[in-house]
């Protein structure tokens, strides 16, 4: 126990020494940055002391959003610099907001994302909603997301699901929490994202934002959700903060999972090694070591350990490989397709079958030379 509090008081230290993400509105950002266009449904309360619109506390009703957020040219793949405080901002560095709306409700939402999506050809009117992880500020959600789709070059429209986590190290109860709270949010902003013409509805999740899917795809199931379910094109699960069984649990009353079904995994990622010590367990989901434990199911497994830097959790937006693979998701499934029909070598790493769970496991340079974006 003594190596495990050690642990926590140095992660709650690093977290401590980084500065927090904040919407600064700067509407001359967008002469210099690339304007990326976000989404938001969120379950999210207003915070009567700090006064945020969207803060800590938990509401009962979702609310909807959009944020134009310019990405700023300076910058690396995968890279976020905030505005730090009581200095003005520097759009050619820094991620800013060129314009902020706040829909009155979900009709008046529905009907901007339709134009959205209306704005791309017949079957490319794709929507991807990405669901943050533990300790996440609703700026710090939408930023990623418009991050994620810069450096994907993501043709779809850009979704971003926010739940009210405390945003806080020391709050991973309240999250735990409040992401089985947020889940009638998220299965109402899927409906509205099909009721505003989205054709394919892809998913994103990190973290503990996987656990709030996996729970919210098992709704869908139980609810008899056709019109939301037929629309999902896939689900991808980045460094999942999930206990194995209970995603065995959920996979199996799920039963046909979305395909294509990625889960990115990492043997060093030391946020989940720490989480799987406080819950008494031998590992996540996001750090299976046994690919045999999810043999059955129809589930594809990307070993990401040797791209693992700092602590290893979210080490797919931080490679400029790993972001080359997850811009090519498809093209990860179809080739997958096409080895499990006798045509190898088409995709890189060591490809593993059990049963019908796959595992790849990566390495840099058949990464850096295999699936393009």
């Amino acid at each position: 126990m003594g190596r495990t509090v050690a642990a926590l008081l140095i992660l709650i230290g690093l977290a401590a020494c980084e500065p927090r993400g904040e919407i600064v509105v700067a509407p001359q950002a967008a002469r210099i940055g690339v304007v990326e266009p976000v989404f938001i449904g969120t379950t999210r309360g207003a915070d009567p002391e700090t006064g945020e619109t969207f803060g800590t506390e938990r509401s009962q009703s979702t609310r909807y959003a959009r944020l134009d957020i310019s990405v700023p040219p300076d910058r690396a793949p995968g890279a976020i610099s905030w505005t730090p405080p009581r200095r003005a901002p520097d759009p050619w560095t820094e991620f800013l907001t060129t314009r902020e709306e706040l829909y009155d409700s979900a009709p008046e939402f529905r009907a901007d994302l339709a134009r959205a999506l209306a704005g791309k050809a017949r079957d490319t009117r794709e929507a991807v909603i990405f669901v943050h992880g533990f300790n996440t500020t609703f700026a710090e959600g939408a930023y990623r997301l418009a991050q994620l789709g810069h450096d994907l070059k993501i043709g779809g429209v850009l979704v971003h699901y926010s739940w009210p986590s405390l945003g806080h190290p020391l709050g991973y109860a309240y999250d735990r929490d409040s992401a089985l709270f947020a889940r009638d949010g998220l299965e109402s902003l899927l409906d509205e994202v099909v009721g505003a013409g989205a054709e394919r509805v892809l998913i994103v999740a990190h973290s503990m934002g996987s656990a709030l899917t996996m729970e919210t795809l098992r709704q869908l199931a139980i609810g008899h959700n056709e019109r939301v379910r037929k629309r999902l094109a896939g689900v991808v699960l980045i460094s999942p903060d999930l206990d194995v069984d209970v995603f065995r649990a959920e996979a199996l009353r799920i039963g046909d999972l979305p395909q294509p079904f990625i889960i990115f995994t990492s043997k060093k990622d030391r946020a989940l090694a720490l989480s799987a010590r406080l819950s008494g367990q031998r590992d996540r989901l996001g750090n299976l070591t046994d690919v045999a434990e999810v043999a059955d199911l129809k589930v594809t497994l990307l070993d990401t350990t040797a791209f693992s830097v700092g602590d290893g959790h979210f080490n797919v937006v931080k490679s400029p490989a790993l972001l080359a693979i997850l811009g090519g998701i498809s093209d990860v499934d179809a080739a997958l397709a096409a080895e499990r029909s006798g045509r190898a070598g088409l995709l890189p790493g060591a490809v593993l079958t059990v049963q019908s769970a796959t595992q790849i496991v990566l390495s840099p340079v058949t990464a850096m030379s295999g699936v393009s974006p």
